[in-house]
């Protein structure tokens, strides 16, 4: 059963930055699409970024040139840094893999961005 984990969320003010976290129990990121999404209270969840197999990125328009997604070589963790926060990112990000045909979850973690 693989577990994902999510960290580094917080409150921030505009401006600022944060790095999250997606800690997988295996080595799981790399051999399919990996996602992060951000959930508003009310609204369904929203693709933020993804990162294929092949090393590429996909970022929603809003986030361009200010979010990253990575993952580091052994494939066990997922990052998103996330430059010059607007109080829009806020949100609770999730992260979400497809591992064996079975799609996996976060349990979510917390944006706040406000002066």
């Amino acid at each position: 059963q693989v577990q994902l984990v999510e960290s580094g969320g917080g409150l921030v003010q505009p401006g600022e930055s944060l790095r999250l976290s997606c800690a997988a129990s295996g080595s799981i990121f790399g051999d399919d699409a990996a996602t992060w999404y951000r959930q508003v209270a009310g609204e369904e969840r929203k693709l933020v970024a993804v990162m294929t197999p092949q090393d590429t990125t996909h970022y929603v328009e809003s986030v361009k040139g200010r979010f990253t997604v990575s993952r580091d070589p052994t494939k066990k963790t997922l990052y998103l840094q996330m430059n010059n926060l607007e109080p829009e990112d806020a949100g609770v990000y999730f992260c979400h893999v497809m591992y064996k045909n079975t799609a996996y979850w976060g349990q979510g973690i917390r944006v706040t961005v406000s002066s």
